[in-house]
């Protein structure tokens, strides 16, 4: 039996706890200030979103433990970082294809700004722009490689989070994110917190836990989801929260042109918020057999299964669900559980509910909600009544989003068309002359004001060439180059020469513009005649040239420039000169004589053709060619073959800025073999 401790004993043990307690508080700061920054290397593949998203949760669920990220609210921050990391992520892997860089950390609140959970993705394409950044809606998805699967661009993370941005280094390019933290006491992060000293090589889930073991912390699992009985009283279903889903939503679809990502926000706004998983379906075009457009479930091991089930048995709505957005309660799916349910919470069926998807009477698809379980009578779908109209009102402005991305898609689809033979299928090749081209219009992958042709000019072994720049944008200047083009390839194989050529091609223009204005003027004085609008002046600038093979080696040139910037002569000893002499642009002035200039392109020089998309590109208040930049970059292509050199000027021009180029670009390099 052991003594009892006297009061000098109890209180030395009392000092001593108070002292390790003390100290574990001390080590305990210690240890959270140095984990506010994680980070971890991922491989360009499908799996690198899905366990971006485990390591986000991961460090957020640690986080929480250790006192640093509050309790309250840590769900709806785990579900929003894992979210924007997920939309990053998936941006990067499928528009970079490079390693991704995932770092996560904690800033502490300053006078202006809340502290703050932040989120970057980085990788090593800097010259690739950014999805969502540019203006365009982006690239078509590739219909032989099955759904699609990218990001939804940047504003879907711009609606997440209190600010982003974007960070280009070299070799590399970092897009971050805030999520605010209110009332968060942060400490301060130590240590290094950029992309740099990333480990590599991470996979999936190993790697995510690799990356926690390398900053002294263990995985902890992701926090048990809620079941669906206990979700009932969300309070996003009615009163203002209902009103900021609708308008965040709304924002969110409108932005989206493409009716596969439409769907795919869909899903995303509305697992789990609303429902365990969902499905949309959208009708064909030109038949009533829906397609099965995107498939999402909270657990995403169980989206291919679910899909397999849905896929062989669409829903089927009564007559009069057609055109509106009214719920229609389902039978369950069969087999929609996953092949292995949940039975530890007892869910191995549940209920679902259909919408008709539709802009104004036009039927345009179904969305599908389910909810795992057994749920009561006043519900539809284990779906309280209360929220049953905010989901319906959510359906409306899905089905409008998809007929406005579809309209879209139409006019597109003709303009691509119609502009398909503004620009050669083909760039023939030169005998004794090695060429390369570079094309990147600056709008929606259409073409655009630049245009380019490289053809055999009838006998005599002449070759032509030219590169061209239309004043203006839009339809205007796609009809100057439907008309500009074609006209140089008849006056060329009519037997002009150069400068003869330009000539003709002036008066051309000058009296289509004419034309153009005596039928706008005429219009306007017609009763009942809209009023058009006043037509642009039709010039544009175009440097056009003949070359032809000489018996002993290299080619004659023979050129003209009209306002167009000069090209550049590229000798193998590294010097560089312009070639050609600035005249007046083309459509201006009439009764104007165009001078050429003609000289040999020895074997191993090279001539670089450029538009004003090179010459001008900004960075702030400087241009790619302000003293002279270009023949600088040009002299450093030395020894390259075309194809290195204009690829080595298309980077030059794309890194000389942060932002993508605004302007359509468009550069020939031919090389004298």
């Amino acid at each position: 039996m052991g003594s009892v401790p006297t009061q000098q004993e109890n209180a030395a043990a009392a000092a001593n706890a108070s002292t390790a307690a003390r100290r574990s508080r001390h080590l305990l700061s210690q240890r959270a200030a140095a984990r506010a920054a994680v980070r971890t290397s991922l491989p360009a593949n499908p799996a690198a979103a899905s366990a971006a998203r485990r390591f986000v949760g991961a460090a957020i669920a640690e986080w929480t433990r250790l006192g640093t990220v509050p309790v309250r609210g840590a769900d709806r921050l785990a579900e929003d970082a894992a979210l924007v990391v997920s939309e990053l992520v998936t941006n990067a892997v499928v528009h970079a294809g490079t390693t991704v860089e995932v770092l996560v950390r904690l800033e502490t609140a300053t006078d202006d700004d809340p502290a703050s959970l932040v989120v970057e993705v980085g990788d090593h394409h800097p010259a690739r722009s950014v999805r969502g950044h540019e203006a365009d809606a982006g690239s078509e998805p590739d219909a032989a490689a099955g759904e699609p699967e990218y990001g939804r661009g940047l504003r879907l993370v711009a609606a997440l989070t209190g600010s982003w941005g974007i960070i280009y280094r070299t070799g590399r390019k970092a897009v971050w994110a805030k999520l605010p933290l209110d009332g968060c006491e942060i400490p301060a992060v130590t240590g290094p917190t950029g992309l740099t000293g990333f480990q590599q090589g991470v996979q999936g889930v190993q790697g995510v836990q690799t990356a926690h073991a390398a900053i002294g912390f263990p995985l902890s699992p992701p926090p048990p989801r809620t079941p669906p009985e206990q979700r009932d009283d969300h309070p996003g279903w009615t009163g203002r929260g209902a009103l900021t889903f609708l308008a965040e939503a709304s924002d969110l679809l409108a932005g989206q042109l493409d009716e596969d990502m439409v769907a795919a926000l869909t899903g995303q706004l509305l697992v789990p918020r609303f429902a365990d998983w969902c499905a949309v379906w959208l009708d064909g075009e030109t038949g009533p057999v829906p397609r099965l457009a995107k498939v999402w479930h909270a657990d995403e091991s169980r989206i291919e299964d679910l899909r397999t089930a849905l896929i062989k048995d669409p829903p089927r709505l009564p007559r009069e669900a057609a055109g509106t957005a009214a719920t229609v309660p389902v039978p369950w799916p069969y087999g929609a559980t996953a092949a292995q349910p949940d039975t530890e919470a007892g869910r191995t069926g549940g209920s679902a509910m259909a919408l008709r998807l539709a802009a104004g009477a036009r039927p345009l698809g179904t969305l599908l909600l389910a909810r795992e379980g057994e749920h009561g009578a006043d519900t539809c779908a284990g779906i309280p009544d209360q929220a049953t109209a905010l989901i319906e009102d959510f359906a409306r402005r899905v089905g409008l989003a998809v007929g406005a991305a579809r309209a879209y898609t139409r006019q597109a689809t003709i303009s691509r068309v119609l502009q398909r033979g503004l620009l050669p299928a083909q760039v023939a090749q030169i005998p004794g002359v090695d060429s390369s081209l570079v094309y990147e219009p600056s709008g929606d992958g259409l073409a655009g004001g630049d245009f380019y042709d490289i053809f055999p000019a009838g006998k005599g072994g002449r070759w032509c060439f030219m590169l061209g720049d239309v004043q203006g944008s839009g339809p205007e200047a796609a009809v100057v180059t439907g008309l500009a083009r074609p006209w140089l390839r008849l006056l060329a194989r009519e037997g002009y020469q150069v400068g003869q050529v330009l000539d003709r091609l002036n008066d051309l223009l000058l009296d289509d513009a004419m034309e153009a204005a005596e039928a706008a003027a005429l219009m306007a004085v017609t009763p009942g005649s809209a009023v058009p609008e006043s037509p642009q002046s039709r010039f544009l600038s175009l440097l056009y040239g003949e070359l032809t093979p000489l018996p002993g080696g290299g080619v004659s040139c023979t050129l003209a420039c009209a306002g167009h910037p000069l090209p550049l002569l590229l000798r193998p000893d590294g010097t560089v000169r312009p070639a050609g002499a600035s005249q007046l642009l083309l459509g201006v002035v009439g009764d104007t004589t165009y001078e050429s200039q003609t000289f040999v392109l020895k074997p191993g020089d090279t001539l670089l053709c450029v538009t004003d998309g090179v010459t001008e590109r900004r960075s702030g208040q400087r241009m790619f060619d302000d003293s002279d930049g270009l023949a600088r970059a040009l002299a450093e292509c030395t020894g390259l073959s075309a194809q290195g050199v204009a690829d080595r000027i298309r980077m030059a021009v794309h890194t000389f800025a942060e932002t993508p180029p605004g302007d359509d670009l468009a550069l020939l390099v031919l090389q004298a073999r």
